[in-house]
This record gives C-alpha cells, sequence and structure tokens, in this order.
C-alpha cells in the first residue's frame, strides 16, 4: 500500500509542477492570471490512500502591474472586470487583455481577432445599444458657421480716432470717416473665421471704434466687402458688458454652390477696463469636411475617432464585465474565460461604473505571476518529489530483504 501512496504523491507533484512551470513560462503575458494547484487527501472509507490535486485556483482577482505601451488602442483595467470579444459562432468570452485595433472593416477587435463588445455613439445622452463597434472610417461632412464667441478687454484708454491736440495741448476731434483701408479711423480691427455649408473658409472682420461715450462702435466686413454698421457695445461704471447685450446677427450669400447663412457674435465676458486692449476668446464652431486619421481610447473607455480637420467623434465605449464569482469562470486559454453557472451571469457596464474598475489608456496589464514564490514552491516540490521517491526506494529495499528472508 505504501508503494501506491508514494506513487500518488508523485504523480501529485507531476500535477503541481505542470502549474507552477506554466505560471512561470506565462510570468511576461499581459494579462495572465496565475494558478495554484491545492493538493487533497485520498481516503478509502476511513484509510488513507494518498493524496491528489483536489483544485486548481485561479488568482483573477489578484491585478498584475501596468505596463505603459503608449498605444492609443492599449488599456489595462483597474480593479475588477473584464473586456468583452463575441466570435463570429457568438460565442462570447472574457479577457484581461487589453490590445485592440480596427480590421478592414471598421469593426474594433481585440489580440484574437473576435469583436470587440460596447455600447453604439450616445443618442441624447443616453449610450447606444449593445453590440459589435465599429469605427467609421470615411469623411464627415462640413458643417457651417453659427455662432462666434469673442471675450476681451476693449481699452477704456482708446480715444476717439481723429483725436488730436491743440497747440495749447487740449485735445480735440476732427471727424475721420471710416476706412478699413485706413487704420486711424478705427481702434482696432480683429479677425474670425467663418465656415460655409461646403466648408469653404471665410474671414470676418471686425473694426471696434470708441465713440468717446463710454461705448463701441464695432463695423463687420465679410470677405473683404464693404463694412456694415454691427454692435454698440455698452458697458456700466465698472467696465462690464451691459446685461441686456445680445448676440448680434450677421448674414451672408453663400457662394460656390453653398447655402446663404447666418451667425452670431456673442460678447459675453467682454470687459471695458484701462490698459491694453486684449483677447482672450476668439472662438468660431463649423469646420471643414475631415477625413478619418486614427482613433484612440479615452479613461472613460469612449473611442475616439479623429479627422484630418482637427474635429473628433465618440464613435462608441468599451463595455466592461463583472461577475459575482469570478474565480469560478471557466479558462479557455490563459488569457481568456467564459462563463459558467458557478460564476454566475455577467454584468455589464462602462469603465469606473458600478463594480467595473477604471481604464489605464496607453497601458497593458502585465501577467500577476511572483517569479520569486513560484521558485520557491519549485524547489518545494522538489523536495517533496525526493522524499517521495526515498518512500518508493526505501519500501523495495524492505521488501528485498523480506523476500531474501523468506
Amino acid at each position: 500500500m505504501s508503494f501506491d501512496i508514494a506513487l500518488s504523491g508523485i504523480q501529485a507533484i507531476n500535477e503541481q509542477l505542470n502549474t507552477v512551470s506554466n505560471n512561470i513560462a506565462n510570468a511576461a503575458t499581459y494579462g495572465f492570471k496565475s494558478s495554484r494547484a491545492n493538493f487533497s487527501s485520498v481516503y478509502a472509507g476511513t484509510r488513507a490512500n494518498g493524496v491528489e490535486i483536489g483544485s486548481v485556483t485561479q488568482t483573477i482577482s489578484q491585478n498584475g502591474s501596468n505596463v505603459t505601451t503608449g498605444r492609443g488602442l492599449d488599456a489595462a483595467i483597474n480593479g475588477r472586470g473584464f473586456f468583452i470579444s463575441r466570435d463570429v459562432q457568438g460565442g462570447t468570452s472574457y479577457s484581461r487583455v487589453g490590445i485592440f485595433a480596427a480590421d478592414t472593416t471598421g469593426y474594433l477587435i481585440d489580440s484574437n481577432g473576435k469583436r470587440v463588445q460596447g455600447y453604439g455613439p450616445s443618442n441624447g445622452g443616453a449610450l447606444g445599444a449593445m453590440g459589435d463597434i465599429q469605427i467609421p472610417t470615411g469623411q464627415i461632412p462640413a458643417v457651417a458657421t453659427e455662432n462666434i464667441d469673442y471675450v476681451g478687454n476693449l481699452s477704456a484708454d482708446w480715444k476717439v480716432p481723429g483725436t488730436t491736440t491743440d497747440a495749447e495741448g487740449k485735445e480735440i476731434v476732427v471727424p475721420v470717416e471710416f476706412d478699413p483701408a485706413n487704420s486711424k479711423s478705427y481702434n482696432m480691427v480683429k479677425q474670425s473665421i467663418v465656415y460655409d455649408s461646403l466648408g469653404t473658409q471665410h474671414t470676418l472682420s471686425a473694426y471696434y471704434i470708441a465713440d468717446g461715450e463710454g461705448s463701441v462702435d464695432v463695423k463687420y466686413s465679410f470677405d473683404g466687402a464693404d463694412a456694415t454698421d454691427g454692435d454698440k457695445l455698452t458697458f456700466d461704471t465698472n467696465g462690464k458688458l451691459a446685461a441686456d447685450t445680445k448676440p448680434f446677427a450677421i448674414k451672408y450669400t453663400g457662394t460656390n454652390g453653398a447655402a446663404d447663412g447666418e451667425f452670431t457674435i456673442d460678447y459675453t465676458g467682454t470687459t471695458r477696463l484701462a490698459g491694453t486692449a486684449t483677447t482672450t476668446t476668439n472662438r468660431s464652431d463649423g469646420y471643414a469636411s475631415g477625413a478619418f486619421v486614427g482613433v484612440e481610447m479615452a479613461a472613460d473607455g469612449s473611442l475616439v475617432a479623429k479627422y484630418s480637420n482637427d474635429q473628433s467623434q465618440v464613435v462608441g465605449t468599451i463595455a466592461i464585465a463583472t461577475f459575482a464569482n469570478e474565480g469560478a469562470l471557466t479558462a479557455t486559454s490563459d488569457t481568456s474565460w467564459t462563463a459558467n453557472a458557478s460564476s454566475g451571469d455577467a454584468l455589464y457596464n462602462t469603465p469606473g461604473v458600478g463594480l467595473a474598475g477604471k481604464l489605464s489608456t496607453g497601458s497593458l496589464e502585465g501577467s500577476n505571476v511572483d517569479i520569486t514564490s513560484e521558485l520557491v514552491g519549485l524547489m518545494t516540490s522538489q523536495r517533496n518529489y525526493q522524499a517521495n521517491s526515498k518512500v518508493l526506494s526505501t519500501e523495495s529495499q524492505m521488501m528485498q530483504s523480506l523476500m531474501q528472508a523468506m
């Protein structure tokens, strides 16, 4: 019987060595989770009958360290959760490896070529339906300008154009007719960019003229055309823009097939204080058409497509799955798992919401294998193997002695 017991010990140690060896071999595998072989006694009734590997425990809940890659579509989960992928047969698998790319049809896939699951573009603030994520790789159309925001300081030190001093040093005003070509007929000019419905870029010139009564007149010229009267900006005694100032609307006629357009200029936040005239904001919406140049993942899991016109748009959001008992997931490879009755059903959410961990973009989760611990386990297994081998050799010697005595 002792032969069988020692043999069971050697067999169990061999199985443990397989587990330890697999851990060591995958010490550099992204998203790998180490396993531990658990010994269990074998009994025949009340009689000890040896040992076996009763179970193998996965250390899924223990995160590996993050490895920075700098790649825009790499991501690591900090905390609980798994990325979700679906194969062509519709089978769902879960992984901690966040190596993603777009295939030839624009779908987001993982490192095994499976389609990554997530939510479509938001509609009115709500996430889209969950499923395959497709990245639009074509052009985005032009958008006509509708609003221009201008914020700055229109200096209270400005003099009325044409102001001079007489022989006695007294200021006098010699009226000067406004002329865009004559810089002495206005105090300041600023240009803003305007896009029409075809994405053609136009220039709006705004000429600012102090009226000597605490207000500033503004005249506008579209693409160098004759300037037209615009706003009269009035300010209170503290230099703040009057509260009842409304955005000024400007209409223009489309050219080269573009639609007629209209946009407004909003001066909210502009001041009239002594000192240098400054501009802190001169921003217009709208843009020309642009071609797709790439996609990156944001920390909240959203996929941001970027275009040649410096525009970007969210085209989807990665989903994260969590489980009540993630340690019971069934391993289908060293870095992929499937759900089962013991693990419970997957709960889907976006990164950082609920139980789902947050993302670290531009990095990957490394293996959670502790090489030092594994090597210590390897040496322990070697001693146990030697001990069981000693039992076999001792038992053999005793049997030989018994046979010789007979």
